[in-house]
């Protein structure tokens, strides 16, 4: 993923913030053809991506950070949903992707997001504008929905998994069906995202909307009013 972000933002531009912490997920300042953004990138190089509580902080921190700021925030997705287990359990994981799905939420600032691969769960719906443009972009490589196929068809169709004569290869023909759903392209033909575009162009299409954005961000100066109790 950091090889992806020094190809697509301005050479030399990145400033990465708490690169030691919470390291399934990158948050760093960089810029579109001269214009300032916050970026966040899930890592699937720790722990595949998943976010953790400490990820989590980290997003939430960032994301008010550039909202106070009049930061636009630019999403590349890679996340197969929050940390599981009982560790995860007793850190209290998931109330604190809640607060940074919460956080995504009151934002003001534009948001443009790049699916890359996967997007699970309420970790990927945190990546979503879903006040604003909702602008979501995603790569031919893309895959989401609530669970991971190979996950969610274990426990989706346990039933009837368990009463057939070969159960594993029962469950390989449910995941194998299911899998010929999971392309972005009918999605795309759905309008569930805007465009399904070639990776080489992703530079382009972000330089495009973070130019266009300028208009609104000049706008909307001022204090930030926020209403609600995070969970």
């Amino acid at each position: 993923m950091r090889k992806l972000i020094s190809l697509v933002f301005d050479r030399d531009s990145i400033f990465e913030i708490q690169p030691s912490f919470g390291k399934s997920v990158i948050t760093c300042f960089a810029r579109l053809g001269g214009h300032v953004v916050g970026v966040v990138a899930n890592n699937p190089m720790v722990l595949g991506g998943a976010m953790d509580i400490k990820a989590a902080r980290k997003q939430t921190h960032f994301i008010d950070l550039c909202d106070t700021f009049h930061i636009p925030l630019v999403y590349l997705v890679d996340v197969p949903g929050f940390m599981v287990g009982t560790a995860a359990e007793a850190a209290a994981t998931l109330r604190e992707g809640m607060r940074t799905v919460y956080a995504g939420l009151q934002v003001s600032v534009p948001v443009v997001t790049v699916v890359i691969r996967k997007c699970y769960g309420m970790a990927g719906m945190g990546t979503n504008d879903k006040n604003g443009l909702d602008l979501k972009l995603a790569w031919p490589s893309a895959e989401w929905g609530s669970l991971p196929v190979e996950g969610g068809v274990a426990a989706a169709y346990k039933r009837e998994i368990e009463a057939a004569p070969d159960p594993k290869q029962k469950q390989a023909e449910i995941e194998e069906e299911l899998q010929r759903f999971a392309s972005p392209l009918l999605t795309a033909e759905a309008f569930a995202v805007e465009d399904v575009i070639d990776p080489r162009d992703t530079r382009r299409y972000l330089c495009t909307f973070i130019h266009a954005a300028q208009g609104k961000i000049k706008t909307s100066l001022g204090p930030k009013y926020k209403t609600g109790v995070r969970p």
